[in-house]
This record gives structure tokens, sequence and C-alpha cells, in this order.
């Protein structure tokens, strides 16, 4: 009886342990090493637009659309795209945007090992800078997800790991329709707020439609818009 016992308590804990690290790992304000960004703590009106994935087929109409708004982005690049479109990356930072790296495979990096992660950063960082970016390499982790490697070796190379603070397309009901991604953002932004979009491939019309609309109602509101970089300058 104690023998069961103690491996009912056993099984318990272990399932318990597993369930804390899976919401460690998804988790938008906590990591286990260095600094971890989903918004900047600011009381100025300033936000960043962030774009992950690509670059792919939309990557000139985003292009077009921000160079006609006057904003400069955040793209979250992934090497395997980087390598497959290098003109549109080329183009990206030609217009002055910031490149980040969004790893090589856009892989989950929570149960990967050290040298995953380290040849997944370090070949998109490599190609990043044959597109002629020459800022700072930013890294946000594929889904958000990571858990104990990724952000130890972020740690160790003095790099913070990037999420975001408001997401639109996480909820179905709204994913799908261009002016409720932009009533979503238009509702849930406040300073230093860091958007996460999705707009480079064809599925992501409604997102990619809803990028002048979200401009136009920050600056309503009184926002000015701005690079990841540019906004941690605000930081308190």
């Amino acid at each position: 009886m104690k023998k069961l016992l103690k491996i009912s308590i056993s099984i318990i804990l272990i399932l318990g342990i597993c369930f804390l690290l899976f919401e460690i790992s998804k988790s938008r304000n906590f990591q286990f090493f260095g600094g971890l960004v989903n918004k900047a703590e600011t009381e100025e009106k300033v936000a960043a637009l962030t774009f992950d994935d690509g670059p792919g087929v939309n990557t000139e109409e985003i292009l077009d659309i921000l160079r006609e708004e006057d904003i400069k982005a955040t793209f979250y690049l992934t090497g395997q795209e980087i390598e497959q479109h290098m003109d549109d990356a080329k183009r990206i930072a030609g217009e002055g945007h910031e490149i980040g790296n969004h790893s090589y495979s856009h892989t989950r990096m929570v149960l990967k090992s050290p040298s995953f992660i380290k040849d997944e950063i370090e070949k998109t960082d490599d190609l990043i800078r044959q597109t002629g970016y020459e800022g700072e390499i930013h890294f946000r982790p594929p889904y958000g997800k990571k858990l104990f490697f990724l952000p130890y070796y972020l740690s160790k190379h003095e790099r913070k790991t990037i999420l975001w603070n408001v997401e639109p397309e996480s909820h179905p009901e709204i994913e799908g329709d261009a002016n409720k991604i932009t009533e979503h953002v238009a509702e849930n932004i406040e300073p230093g707020s860091i958007i996460l979009l999705h707009v480079m491939y064809e599925s992501r019309e409604e997102s990619l439609k809803s990028v002048k609309k979200i401009i136009s109602s920050l600056k309503e509101q009184g926002y000015h818009m701005t690079t990841v970089s540019e906004l941690l300058k605000h930081q308190k």
C-alpha cells in the first residue's frame, strides 16, 4: 500500500513539474536565464510594429505600405526564407528596417540540444549580415517558446529574448478580419507595446490589410511607431 502511495505521489509530482515547465516555456514575462522583453516600460506613446517569418510573397507589399506611411518596423526573419528570398531581405535592410533572428528552420526550441540552438541562431545571424543589415540582431523564438538552453545561450551572448504583448492573430474570432484585428490592437495598445503580426504569406491577407488601418488608428491615438531597438531606448 505504501509503495503504491509513493508511486502515485511521484506520478503527480512529475506531472506537476511537466505542467509547470510547459507554462514557463510559453510565458511572456519569465524565463530562467537572461533578459526577456514583451514591452518597454515607458509612459511615452511609442510602440513597435513587428512581423514574424519570411521574407515571403507579401514582402514587397508590406514594405510599400511602410514606406508610404513613413514607418520603420522590425522583421523577425527565418534563415531558410532569407536564403530563398535574399533580394527581399536585402530590400528590408536597405529601406532602414530592423531585422531580427527568428531561427533558421522555425523549429520549436524547447527540447533542443545546445548545439542545435547555436547552429540555428548563428547560421541565421550570418545570413542577416549578408543582407547588409548592420544593426543589433535581437532574437525572437519560434512560437514564443523557450525553456533552458535557448535563454542560457542568449544570456551568455548578452542578447535578450524579444516577445510581444499585443497579438491579435492569436484569437480565432479576430484573425480572419482586418477590421477586428485593427480594433483589437487599438483597444489593447499601451505605451511601450510590441505588436506581433504575420503578413508574409497569402494565407495572411487580412493581417496584411490591417497594417495601414492599425498605423492610422495608432497615429490618431498619438502613438509613434518605431523598431524594437528604438523602443527599448525609451525604457525607464
